[in-house]
């Protein structure tokens, strides 16, 4: 790449594994310095050292911290600890999720331990609220043009997995729309990113189970690409507050994941009770 984001600091949280790993590698490849939390310590794959260590071979500098956003208290100090370092912050990614164990696919609400709620929507939705007001001014501080992105899904649309699920997107989709109103004075942007079926670890694990074919879904990688595309675009202020497709933005910038390819459409695939 071309370090287009050298001396840009950058936060990405639960990037230890899927989309959060790709946008934190993403980033890395264009020089940024990126400070990533998650839950899984050690020397491990898919473990705080393993990414920080992707970071870096992709051009990068990582800077790691174990934090579980179910703790405010964690999060905070994370974004003291930020704070103190580097002073600001350029571009925020809001990307940590808790899947329940067992997952919550199929079968009514009344069928699922309350606690989903709390794993989806206490992770999905106020972890990245209680994240984005620890960052605010640090964002401010680096001045106009900093971002926040928050991932998404279609789920905020359309029926996917459950009705828990779908609330927390939704949300999601409206904390981001109304915080861009907000954050319009200050000259920060707020997006919600919409992905579509991604070959995660955990995804390619349980359709390597179920003999599912993942040869049309994207990648953490390309979808990770997408978020320095927004961040250097020309007209960001105007696409804030809006939901950006992967599968648009792949094709209107040219994002190649790493086999090469442009973002599989996913959109036209989507029906009110399909699966991502």
């Amino acid at each position: 790449m071309t370090g287009r984001l050298k001396g840009k600091i950058c936060v990405v949280t639960g990037a230890t594994r899927g989309i959060g790993r790709g946008c934190a590698i993403a980033l890395a490849e264009e020089g940024a310095t990126i400070y990533i939390t998650g839950r899984s310590n050690g020397d491990g794959p898919l473990t705080l050292n393993d990414s920080v260590a992707a970071i870096e071979q992709a051009g990068g500098v990582g800077i790691a911290t174990q934090v579980d956003h179910a703790n405010d208290h964690e999060i905070e100090a994370f974004f003291k600890k930020v704070a103190e370092e580097a002073g600001h912050i350029d571009i925020l990614v809001n990307n940590v999720y808790k899947i329940p164990s067992p997952p919550a696919w199929g079968g009514g609400f009344w069928d699922h331990p309350i606690q989903v709620w709390d794993d989806q929507v206490g992770i999905g939705l106020r972890a990245h609220y209680v994240a984005s007001w620890h960052a605010a001014p640090l964002l401010f501080a680096a001045g106009p043009g900093s971002l926040i992105v928050n991932v998404s899904s279609p789920g905020g649309l359309s029926y996917h997995f459950s009705s828990s699920y779908g609330a927390g997107k939704a949300g999601l989709d409206r904390l981001t729309a109304d915080m861009a109103i907000e954050l319009e004075p200050k000259g920060v942007a707020a997006i919600s990113l919409y992905p579509g079926s991604v070959a995660t670890e955990f995804i390619a694990a349980h359709a390597e189970q179920n003999g599912t074919d993942l040869s049309e879904s994207q990648t953490p990688l390309g979808v990770g690409r997408t978020v320095p595309a927004l961040a250097l675009c020309e007209n960001l202020m105007a696409r804030s507050g809006s939901i950006q497709w992967v599968e648009d933005l792949s094709h209107e910038f040219d994002i190649r994941d790493e086999r090469g390819a442009l973002a599989p459409g996913y959109r036209a695939r989507d029906t009110p009770r399909e699966t991502a």
